[in-house]
């Protein structure tokens, strides 16, 4: 569940820094539908909710509180525009970002944005999941955008791993030479805590990860033991 003490909202019965109980905001199935619905308005259709969305992806949450509103009963009784902070803030990826009277998605749009999001802080080196059939297509050809706007990295083997197991039962990880990448001009923004996003990039920064990669290694390793 989402509570707010008063050092924040936080998940789960007690205030991690001062372990007080706090005071109940939603329901762990309430915030999982909401973030579903933000996804869906913040991401890829703000039409539907009759919500207007600027060139940089934002959108005024009250407007948005009334959106949802008014196509989702669900919502009509309890949904306030606070609740909208409280889910970006103890969204454990940062999908969200909440400014002021406004939130938008960092990441993962299907509609078309400006992206204006920070180019500091990248790692030296990003890593894309690929499907072993495709990885050296991928190697000669370039990663590039597909259904979605921009080509989302991982800072990780691990992470990568973890993002491309939703849609490929074993992927292979393709690395980015992110510092030589940037040094020759292509761009590189910071998403959310765990995402970096890039219009494309071109092959001669992408290297295959190794089976026998220890990173790699380490990640089947711990697979096998949950099975």
């Amino acid at each position: 569940m989402l509570r707010k003490s008063k050092h924040g909202y936080f998940k789960g019965s007690n205030c991690p820094i001062s372990n007080e109980e706090g005071k109940f905001i939603m329901s762990d199935k309430e915030s999982d539908k909401l973030g579903r619905v933000l996804a869906l308005v913040l991401r890829h259709a703000p039409e539907k909710f009759d919500v207007e969305m600027d060139i940089n992806g934002w959108v005024d949450v009250n407007a948005l509180c009334d959106g949802i509103k008014a196509q989702r009963r669900d919502f009509e009784r309890w949904l306030k525009p606070w609740h909208f902070e409280a889910v970006a803030i103890t969204e454990e990826k940062g999908r969200y970002e909440v400014e002021g009277q406004r939130i938008r998605a960092t990441y993962g749009h299907s509609i078309e944005i400006e992206i204006d999001l920070p180019t500091d802080d990248i790692p030296d080196s990003l890593f894309y999941p690929v499907d072993p059939d495709e990885v050296d297509d991928i190697i000669k050809l370039g990663i590039k955008g597909g259904d979605r706007r921009h080509v989302h990295l991982s800072k990780s083997v691990s992470k990568a791993h973890e993002a491309g197991r939703v849609r490929i039962n074993s992927p292979s990880i393709v690395e980015v030479d992110a510092i030589r990448a940037i040094a020759d001009g292509i761009d590189i923004y910071r998403a959310g805590k765990l995402v970096f996003l890039t219009e494309g990039v071109p092959p001669q920064y992408l290297f295959k990860v190794s089976s026998d990669d220890p990173d790699l290694i380490e990640v089947l390793e711990k697979l096998e033991e949950e099975e």
